[in-house]
């Protein structure tokens, strides 16, 4: 059977995928690669020699500056600059913009340039746009030292990738590929900063409340509900009054449902009273709530039920909806002529889930002097210790529905809440 776990769904992290080095026109890779070799040596020149044809396999040629020693004949006391370093070291970078090069076509290109001795070529890179086995390397710089290079060097698309994704190259990766991790990083800052600053207001200003109403801030039509009751709630008015529970790492919490519960002492079995709700705030506080919903009867019969049972397995079921900080857009602390609680203005309503990111529940006896026993709200595991509709078993009855917990009804005149008030059952429950 399906848990009364309201389903948990998680946010979707930004990710980057791989770049596609592929897709780049055949120069502007060969570009690419050359600005990523200016911090690979010490260059006297780096010639872009490809883009006019007739390269001779060149698509770029470097022609390194060889580190000298200073002048050896100088004095101690001479304040003589050092010799300048006079040898070079010529170097071929060839480039293809091709998805796959297998180890016998990379030794091909190889065997097409002349010889490094004969030219006096000193080193090579091959860069390509595609990853290289570990066979295709070997056998490339087997191939290198055959050819007379004293240093060889393959860079694949994963070479590449790590050289662009480093801080000093990012606006290389933003000139080629159109986004940059800096910025990125400076958003993320943003947000981050713009999350704790609506956590800190939210402690500072709901600490001492019990009932919010929290508003789309799209809707205008508040505090008339849309005359239309054929429609659904969330579609009549996207607002909602309910319990503050407090700020934690996720959001702030409120409280959906409360109902009177078992947990057996194995903290596997456990039960509640699908008859009575504590949850939804009190009219006083609510002026959108039907009189009639407040169905003391029920109330009555099952705190009958639940004061039969042991102390120690004496629970709440509570079911919390989750809102996010970055949902909130802002904190009205004073209220308004219609409700004098605390306004938090969010983005707009989900059609299904309101403002809220996901629900929980959970099941946790009242004991305040010992361990609480805790349960899992597993429909598997739930037994019969309080009477539900005389006409269903437990097995028969339907988890909690998912749905924004607001009543139908206009409101009435308006009364000032008493913030001071103890939230119900907040130890033993209420007569």
């Amino acid at each position: 059977m399906r848990s009364l776990f309201r389903e948990l769904r998680v946010a979707t992290t930004r990710r980057i995928g791989p770049l596609h080095l592929e897709d780049l026109e055949p120069h502007r890779f060969e570009d690419l690669v050359r600005q990523l070799i200016y911090d690979f040596r010490s260059w006297r020149s780096l010639e872009a020699t490809g883009r006019a044809g007739s390269d001779d396999g060149f698509d770029a040629r470097g022609t390194e500056i060889i580190p000298g020693e200073a002048n050896a004949d100088e004095h101690e006391d001479e304040e003589e600059a050092p010799t300048p370093p006079n040898g070079t070291r010529v170097w071929l970078i060839q480039c293809k913009r091709e998805k796959a090069i297998a180890a016998k076509k990379l030794t091909g290109y190889l065997e097409a340039l002349p010889e490094a001795d004969s030219d006096g070529l000193y080193g090579i890179i091959f860069a390509a746009a595609c990853n290289f086995s570990k066979t295709a390397r070997d056998a490339f710089l087997l191939k290198a030292r055959e050819r007379g290079f004293m240093e060889a060097y393959v860079w694949g698309k994963g070479e590449i990738e790590d050289m662009l994704f480093q801080p000093k190259n990012d606006h290389l990766l933003f000139a080629y590929f159109g986004f940059s991790l800096k910025t990125r990083q400076r958003s993320l800052k943003t947000e981050v900063r713009a999350r704790l600053a609506t956590k800190r207001k939210a402690q500072r200003l709901l600490e001492q409340c019990n009932a919010v109403l929290i508003r789309d801030a799209t809707d205008d039509r508040y505090p008339h509900l849309d005359p239309e009751e054929a429609r659904s709630r969330i579609d009549r008015g996207r607002w909602t009054v309910l319990t503050f529970k407090g700020c934690f790492s996720d959001g702030l919490h409120f409280l959906v449902d409360r109902h009177f519960a078992y947990v057996g002492d194995d903290e596997q079995e456990w039960d509640y009273a699908e008859r009575m709700n504590d949850g939804p705030v009190h009219r006083h506080e609510n002026p959108w709530r039907k009189e009639e919903e407040d169905d003391h009867e029920a109330r009555a019969a099952a705190m009958a039920e639940w004061e039969v049972l042991p102390e120690r397995n004496r629970a709440w079921f509570e079911v919390l909806a989750v809102l996010p900080y970055e949902n909130i857009l802002d904190i009205d602390e004073k209220g308004d002529e219609y409700s004098g609680l605390p306004h938090i203005y969010t983005t707009a309503f989900d059609h299904r889930k309101g403002p809220f990111h996901h629900y929980c529940a959970s099941v946790e006896t009242i004991d305040r002097w010992g361990v609480p026993l805790r349960a899992s709200p597993e429909e598997d595991k739930r037994v019969q210790k309080f009477n539900q509709n005389p006409s269903e078993t437990v097995e028969d009855q339907p988890p909690l529905p998912e749905r924004l917990p607001v009543p139908d009804d206009e409101p009435s005149r308006p009364r000032r809440p008493r913030l001071d008030r103890r939230p119900r059952g907040s130890g033993r429950a209420d007569p």
